[in-house]
Formats: structure tokens, sequence, C-alpha cells
């Protein structure tokens, strides 16, 4: 782990590996994890030649979850200093999920083994989902007397539909990756790690051959609909390609059909 920071960034052309690299603590999300995150995915937002990020966790899991050893201390203190601080913690994981959601470039994320409590907070802010079939999830803080606080509860009916959010999110169970896929929580299962980013490298590779701009106008026009409706959606969307469709992207991806080549974006 470099420079003792909970995540490093690997590039490969238009992708960014972001790997969560604690796996002495199976990538267990502490504070530092939260601030970083943050800082990662804003600026992978701001950066021109990454069109695509992609998760993944180094060693035996993928993350089992926050950290309760670090953050034992303040749950224990009555202290106002204290209590303040675990509310400023709260807030600042609600951001290290929110800022997957907010970026502008679609993220992917490729589970293995363990995806537990915060994992799963991780994951519906996502917009892909990949899992070996050995990988184990958990809505698992309403087992340990905690209400789910960093994105789970609002997001996952929206990707799993709300029954089965429900009976994840109050029986707090084991649930497997053949499980995930057939509920939506993933679109893909694999054998093997090396199956697993190969998949999700595949699809970021699928979604970097296409125009930036209209990748990312798929992500927001989607976010938007979902969080203000269909009508609004539709408004929202008309008023984006009035302004837009008419660009060096969109015109470079006609001209290279009509003469059968593959298309060179330029990026925004």
């Amino acid at each position: 782990m470099s420079d003792d920071k909970p995540i490093r960034v690997e590039k490969d052309e238009h992708i960014a590996w972001v790997i969560l690299d604690r796996p002495e603590k199976r990538n267990a999300m502490g504070y530092d994890f939260f601030v970083q995150m943050i800082e990662v995915f804003i600026e992978l937002d701001e950066d021109p030649d990454v069109w695509v990020a992609v998760i993944k966790g180094e060693g035996k899991s993928f993350t089992v979850g926050i950290d309760l050893m670090a953050l034992a201390g303040l749950v224990e203190s009555t202290g106002a200093d204290a209590r303040e601080f675990l509310r400023h913690t709260i807030v600042k994981g609600q951001l290290s999920t929110t800022v997957l959601e907010k970026c502008r470039k679609p993220v992917i994320a490729a589970v293995h083994s363990h995806c537990i409590g915060g994992g799963i907070d991780l994951l519906c802010a996502c917009d892909i989902r990949l899992a070996t079939k050995d990988a184990i999830f958990s809505v698992r803080e309403t087992r340990l007397g905690v209400v789910a606080d960093l994105g789970t509860l609002q997001r996952l009916p929206s990707v799993v539909g709300d029954a089965w959010a429900r009976e994840l999110c109050l029986t707090g169970r084991d649930f497997s990756a053949e499980e995930a896929l057939k509920i939506g929580l993933i679109t893909h299962m694999v054998e093997t790690r090396e199956e697993l980013y190969e998949a999700a490298g595949g699809i970021a590779r699928e979604i970097a051959g296409n125009s930036p701009l209209a990748v990312m106008g798929v992500k927001d026009t989607m976010r938007f609909t979902r969080e203000n409706g269909v009508q609004a959606g539709l408004e929202y969307v008309a008023q984006k390609n009035a302004t837009q469709l008419i660009c060096e992207d969109a015109i470079e991806a006609i001209t290279a059909f009509m003469e059968k080549r593959k298309p060179v974006f330029k990026g925004r």
C-alpha cells in the first residue's frame, strides 16, 4: 500500500482502476478511506483523459465495510466533541458514496469475496456491478444494531426493487452472488477474479469507445430522472440535447458510421 493510503489509482488509457488498497484489514473503510475516496473521484471527474472508472479490492476481500475498531471509541464516548466528530464522520462517509453517483464518468464495481455493510453503500452508488461466484453480500448494519447511513437505504430500492431492499436491509442476512444476480444488484457473475477484471475492463472499454459527452449525458439524465420523475427527465434531456446534440462528438460518430470506420473521440 503506497504512502499508507487506503486507495490507489492506476490508469490504462481512458480507464481509471480505483483500487481499495488496505488488504491487511480486508479493505475496511475508515475516516481516511472516506476522505480519499472523495478526493479521488473529484479528481477523476475533472480529468479529461479518464472516461470510465472501475473499483476493485486488493487482497482477500473487496471490502468488509466500516472499520468498526477505528470507530469504536467514538461510539462509546459520551462527550459532545466525540459526538460531533461522529456526525462529521458519517457525513464524510455519505459524501464518499455520493461522489461516485455524482461523478460524470460511469463507475463500475468489480466485487470478489466479501462485500459487507459499507460495501453495499458503495455498490449502490455505482453504475454497473459485477462479482465473482464466491462473493458474499450483506447489509450487515441491522445485525449490529445500527441503521445503515451511507446510502444503501436511499439507493438500494431503485437498484433491486423495494421488496427485495426491505428484506435484505431488515434481516441483515448474507446473500450470495447468485442471489445478487437474480435480484439485479449485479449484472454479471464470473468464476474467478481474473475473469472478473477481464469482464469489468471489457465493459469499461466498450463504454470508452462511445462519445464521452454522450456517456456523461446518459448518466446525468438517468440520475436526474430518478430523482425528479419521468416528465422532468424528459424536459431535462430535451434541453440538454438542444445545446449538446450538434457537437464534434456527434459529427464524428455520424461521419465514422457513414465511412464505415471506428470513431475517434477527443473527450470533453
